[in-house]
């Protein structure tokens, strides 16, 4: 009777001795892009925790499939999941933006670490310099040498100028 099994656990076994593989492969892909473009290392980790979280859970549904759950009957059990987390996050809907945005930030580069930038906002403009980019938010030091922490979601809606290199050098503080 178990035999009947032994070819599902044979492909289970084969498909979580990839997963590690692929893990890798993903992370080394990241670090590769993240040096090419001079990428700070704990938002390279940040990704890389995303990315890996995704493969394990394309992993876990190949797995689901193999033992016979029914893809109805998963995507049902998905759904609800899903709708739980989604009437639960709701109220944190700015914080799961924050955190795609941080996302978008870290492939798209429209600036780096150390760039001085003046963020165009009527009610709140913002002038200074980026000192770290964060999942959730970018911490600005501004020519007052205030600390400032801007959310990731409103550096994409807002327009971004980056100020020069040398006025930057001559205006604020070196960090």
């Amino acid at each position: 009777m178990l035999h009947i099994y032994y070819p599902k656990i044979v492909i289970t076994a084969i498909i979580i001795i990839l997963y590690f593989p692929c893990r890798k492969l993903v992370s080394y892909i990241i670090r590769s892009f993240s040096n090419k473009e001079k990428r700070k290392d704990n938002r390279v980790i940040l990704v890389i925790r995303l990315f890996n979280t995704l493969l394990l859970v394309l992993f876990l549904i190949l797995i689901l499939t193999i033992w016979g759950v029914q893809p109805e009957n998963f995507m049902l059990t998905l759904t609800s999941v899903f709708t739980v987390i989604g009437v639960a996050m709701f109220a944190q809907w700015s914080l799961l933006s924050n955190i795609t945005a941080g996302i978008l930030l870290f492939f798209s580069f429209p600036f780096r670490i150390g760039d001085v930038i003046r963020i165009q906002d009527k009610d709140f403009p913002i002038e200074g310099t980026i000192t770290d980019i964060k999942a959730f938010c970018t911490i600005i030091i501004s020519k007052e040498n205030e600390k400032i922490s801007y959310p990731n979601s409103l550096l994409l809606q807002k327009g971004i100028v980056i100020v020069s290199k040398e006025e930057s050098e001559e205006n604020f503080p070196t960090i």
